[in-house]
């Protein structure tokens, strides 16, 4: 039986040659769905032109940029209400686009934009009105674009700083994801393609790129990769399930009932599953990868271990790393649906019968069945990386304990892969 080697952090890590072949295969019937799949789903530029149903402004209406250059109280269109002036700011402002560039106007700021903070100095947005009447200008919103830029840039200084190249890469395949989800995921929905399908070939099209591009083409990453479509499968499965037997119809806000005026075509329940399962990617990926790395490390670190051993020792830290991880799904979720948990203390209904609304229940299947699938995913990956990893190795300076591996890795051999 022959070996090769290669050197990493803590000593050499051999493959077992079948674990390899098996996982290789496995992970090539997944790349052959995904693509195949994406060629069946992609849709047409005729579909989308058929599905989508443009918002076109009113005649006579366009927009420019303008500069604040003073807010002052109330306004002269004010609308007195029991409990006094309702709230309203006037704002000055300097024109500069459009055909009154150069030119001052006023404009009202009622409702949740006087909450704003808008002051003397900030870019806005305005709406130009040509009646009849002559030309009226309205706030149509804040320039923010300065402040996304800023932001983006921090972030790429501050990944490049700390990651160096790994960082790059990563990027690079964040880059290529947000293509597979804008370029293919979102129109297929739109045009009413099968939404599991599609969420499904879009993600495993998107766990093949970030996890290759970012962590390199191993066995390791390898490994990981295939738990995170064994874990985002289990995923798939328990949110169906989930969702049919909850009776969720997808509509849980005033946003997908705008939506589905505009795009009929799109199946809501199918638009929930997709949200289910691109919610998951990203913790899926991280708890993955990491346990795909513990066990190579602790294989190159103890090559002395069965592989029982390490994957028991890996099972200790995949354990401390769900429970940390759970937080992080749900924080994330009431975070994101911070507004809607608000709602709980101004009704007088209880709490639990309230958690059977759509808005509510909606936000537990994404929990929980997310949840779930990384739970699984944790012994799913360190299973298949410690089956991947070579044989226990006799060491120089006496026996190796235990050698319930013995039988089959002689048998099957071992390949050179990685270093730890």
């Amino acid at each position: 039986m022959g070996h090769g080697h290669s050197h990493g952090s803590h000593g050499v890590v051999e493959v077992g040659q079948r674990a390899r072949t098996y996982l290789i295969g496995l992970l090539a019937v997944f790349a052959v769905f995904a693509v195949a799949g994406m060629i069946w789903l992609w849709p047409s530029g005729a579909e989308m032109d058929g599905a989508l149903t443009k918002v076109v402004d009113a005649p006579g209406v366009s927009y420019a940029d303008a500069t604040i250059t003073s807010v002052t109280e109330g306004c002269e269109s004010s609308i007195e209400t029991p409990s006094g002036t309702a709230a309203c700011l006037t704002v000055a402002i300097d024109i500069a686009s459009g055909p009154d560039a150069g030119t001052q106007n006023t404009v009202e700021l009622t409702g949740a934009n006087v909450h704003n903070g808008l002051q003397a100095g900030d870019r806005i947005e305005v709406a130009r009105v040509d009646t009849a009447d002559g030309v009226h200008y309205s706030f149509s919103g804040v320039n923010r674009l300065p402040v996304l830029i800023t932001l983006a840039v921090l972030f790429v200084v501050a990944v490049l700083a700390v990651a160096r190249l790994r960082g790059l890469m990563a990027m690079v395949g964040l880059g290529v994801a947000a293509w597979v989800l804008i370029g293919f995921m979102l129109p297929a929905v739109i045009v009413g393609k099968p939404g599991m399908a599609v969420a499904l070939a879009g993600s495993t099209a998107i766990m093949f790129i970030v996890l290759y591009v970012a962590h390199g083409i191993s066995m390791r990453t390898s490994a990981a990769l295939a738990g995170t479509l064994i874990g985002l499968a289990v995923t798939t499965a328990l949110g169906a399930l989930a969702v049919h037997a909850a009776r969720l119809s997808g509509f849980a806000d005033e946003n997908e009932y705008d939506l589905a005026q505009l795009a009929p075509a799109i199946n809501f329940q199918d638009l929930l599953m997709v949200g289910i399962i691109i919610g998951g990617l990203g913790v899926l990926n991280d708890v993955t990868i990491t346990q795909a790395s513990a066990v190579w490390e602790l294989r190159a670190a103890a090559p002395e271990w069965t592989r029982s051993k390490v994957f028991a020792a890996g099972m200790r830290i995949g354990r401390d790393h769900i429970a940390s991880t759970i937080y992080t799904i749900v924080f994330a979720y009431a975070g994101a649906a911070l507004t809607v948990l608000l709602m709980l203390f101004f009704t007088a209904r209880e709490p639990l019968a309230l958690f059977t609304m759509e808005m509510f229940a909606g936000e537990g299947v994404r929990t929980f069945a997310s949840a779930i699938g990384l739970i699984l995913s944790v012994p799913i990956t360190t299973g298949i990386a410690a089956m991947t990893v070579g044989p226990a190795k006799v060491l120089a300076t006496g026996p190796k304990h235990g050698d319930d591996d013995e039988g089959v890795d002689a048998a099957e051999g071992a390949a050179p892969v990685e270093p730890a």
